[in-house]
């Protein structure tokens, strides 16, 4: 039989705000989290905007000499992660900790660390590569490190699917707990590559937005003016629990997980399908998987990148799977306001999910003034809106034609 598994905990560090309260603010007020580079001199690469963490303070997370020896992509995911951790009020004994499992994502791993390290041993010479430097790049440490520091013993993974990552984590934490593997799982995804060879890379493809003179009304999803998404850094975490141990331990409950999908396009390295099949058949796995019907879905949260393919073949493949219903109910991209945060996408997506069930809000939709003429269904235009949602899902895909969909529902004690 399989077990009902629920969300109890959740931790975000994002453009708007290290927190979930600060974050969640800005997200329901319409904020955008979208500026200026700081992190270096973008001037002369053509994109000099993204949705940079502004306010983190690693320090206030872990001790200073562990956040020394970790990129941010590492102290963004165990950060997030103890913030989902203590939101769960959860306290992993000796007992409990072999039942813990933690699975995380990401897209590229340590970027901005190996560009630094590659310029040291051009101009310094290899001993002075400190023997810290694998560790922090490797794409597998924020799992790891949160394993370290929160003492969680159970299956530890590590997924790197491009923007579907963070996706593939939670989905992949709830089947654990489901079959029994594990019976709480702490996870999410991370990504800090606002670096020179990102920016670089993204805008070599025209993959980026180069709207600079307008930072805030860059990321357009679903809006005929849109050029490109915006690159953004942060992580989102959670605390998924199997139901029982939850009410055991009277666990606050947010959300229940109800399905999960996965596929592949098979396609192309970096853009779906006209039709959008790959994207059709992870819907529909993920609404199979929690025995429902397409009518059953109240809301979407979007991948929803801001880019020309994306958003047209998002809709074409949300029209196939729901048909009529398709404009009965609510679909909104919060990258319009965190920006693009790649293998980190999916985490801190999973968490408005988790969030909107819980308050009954649907995030909007900002900087849609002129929906492309295809784009015709709701997407929750700029503000922010109250209303009964039951069921919804969370969709992320990624270059390589990997997809992956989640399905929560409201928690009933039923």
């Amino acid at each position: 039989m399989k077990r009902r598994v629920v969300v109890t905990g959740l931790g975000l560090v994002t453009p708007l705000g290290t927190g979930v309260a600060k974050t969640w603010q800005g997200i329901c007020a319409g904020i955008s989290g979208v500026g200026p580079i700081t992190k270096f001199d973008a001037s002369n690469f053509g994109v000099n905007i993204a949705a940079e963490v502004r306010d983190f303070v690693a320090e206030d997370f872990m001790e200073p000499k562990v956040a020394k020896h970790l990129d941010l992509f590492v102290q963004y995911a165990v950060a997030a992660a103890r913030m989902a951790v203590d939101d769960a009020g959860l306290v992993i004994g000796e007992a409990m900790a072999p039942r813990v499992g933690v699975v995380s994502g990401n897209g590229i791993g340590g970027l901005s660390t190996i560009e630094k390290y590659h310029t040291v041993v051009m101009e310094r010479g290899p001993k002075r590569i400190t023997p810290f430097f694998i560790p922090m790049v490797i794409s597998n440490m924020s799992a790891g490190q949160i394993s370290i520091v929160m003492g969680a013993r159970g299956p530890n993974l590590s997924v790197t699917t491009a923007c579907a990552a963070g996706t593939h984590a939670v989905g992949e934490a709830y089947r654990m707990i489901r079959d029994g593997l594990c019976d709480t799982a702490i996870t999410g995804g991370s990504e800090s590559t606002v670096c020179p060879l990102a920016v670089g890379g993204f805008h070599a493809m025209k993959a980026l937005s180069t709207r600079n003179d307008d930072p805030a009304a860059a990321s357009r999803p679903f809006d005929r003016d849109r050029d490109g998404f915006i690159i953004a850094e942060g992580g989102g975490f959670m605390v998924l629990e199997e139901l029982e141990q939850a009410r055991a331990r009277g666990a606050k409950i947010y959300a229940e997980m109800g399905g999960y999908g996965l596929s592949g396009d098979g396609f192309h390295m970096a853009a779906p399908p006209e039709d959008g099949n790959g994207a059709v058949r992870c819907m529909q796995m993920a609404i199979q998987d929690a025995g429902m019907r397409p009518e059953e879905i109240d809301y979407i949260n979007a991948h929803g990148t801001s880019t020309p393919l994306n958003d047209v073949v998002e809709t074409r493949a949300i029209k196939t799977v729901f048909g009529a219903h398709a404009y009965k109910l609510a679909i909104s991209s919060t990258k319009s306001m965190t920006g693009h945060m790649l293998g980190g996408a999916g985490g801190i997506e999973a968490v408005f999910s988790a969030l909107a069930l819980h308050h009954q809000i649907m995030p909007p939709t900002i900087n849609l003034d002129n929906p492309e003429p295809e784009c015709d269904l709701d997407y929750v235009p700029k503000v922010a809106r109250s209303a009964r949602i039951n069921a919804l899902l969370s969709n992320s895909f990624g270059f390589g034609g990997t997809n992956a969909v989640l399905l929560m529902k409201r928690f009933n004690e039923g």
